[in-house]
């Protein structure tokens, strides 16, 4: 009889512990950020090429952990020769710090729905912590077993602070390109498992 219920009370605390793994479904998400253009507008750009994880054993997410890979080569500001300037020594350096990483060190819901992560943003081999407000968006159950959920995110840094320090002044004084970076993240999550 205690061997039964052993067994019962082991075989619920493993399905209590089961611990979900979520991939970035890339064609339904994008990476992107905004930044300050000869002071009065705003430039927007995007990294075409990125993977990332999530696990979790809470159905909230509230013990959830984050990884992100970008491929800096990746960006896209709808201009090809800013785009090659940008991956160039004056910027990120793509040849030599060809990623940019995002590893969480928090998952800390808030309320239904809202989140703040706090982790590790590594950029031009650089690491510096970084908040992303985070939103959850809820969750869709697929005709073949999967469940996808939604995710929004953002967070702001100073470009400076990666070492991305190039710039020209206006003739005013001011700096053609800002030093904050508005990032903004669109993810749409898929278990890896049915």
């Amino acid at each position: 009889m205690y061997t039964i219920r052993w067994i019962i009370f082991s075989l619920l605390t493993i399905s209590l512990q089961a611990q979900t793994t979520w991939i970035i479904d890339g064609s339904h998400s994008n990476v992107g950020f905004t930044v300050t253009h000869l002071v009065v507008s705003e430039t927007s750009g995007r990294f075409n090429k990125f993977e990332g994880q999530v696990t979790a054993q809470k159905e909230d997410f509230s013990d959830a952990q984050v990884t992100i890979k970008i491929q800096v080569k990746s960006i896209d500001t709808n201009n090809e020769r800013r785009d090659k300037h940008l991956v160039s020594e004056d910027f990120f350096f793509a040849d030599q710090y060809p990623e940019i990483t995002f590893i969480s060190k928090s998952f800390q819901k808030i309320k239904d729905g809202e989140y703040l992560i706090n982790g590790d943003l590594t950029m031009r081999g650089v690491t510096k912590p970084i908040e992303l407000k985070a939103r959850y968006k809820g969750q869709v159950k697929m005709g073949n077993n999967r469940i996808k959920a939604g995710w929004t995110a953002a967070g702001s840094l100073n470009r400076f602070d990666y070492g991305l320090k190039w710039n020209e002044l206006m003739e005013t004084g001011s700096m053609m390109v800002g030093e904050t970076v508005q990032l903004q993240f669109n993810i749409e999550l898929v278990t890896t498992t049915s």
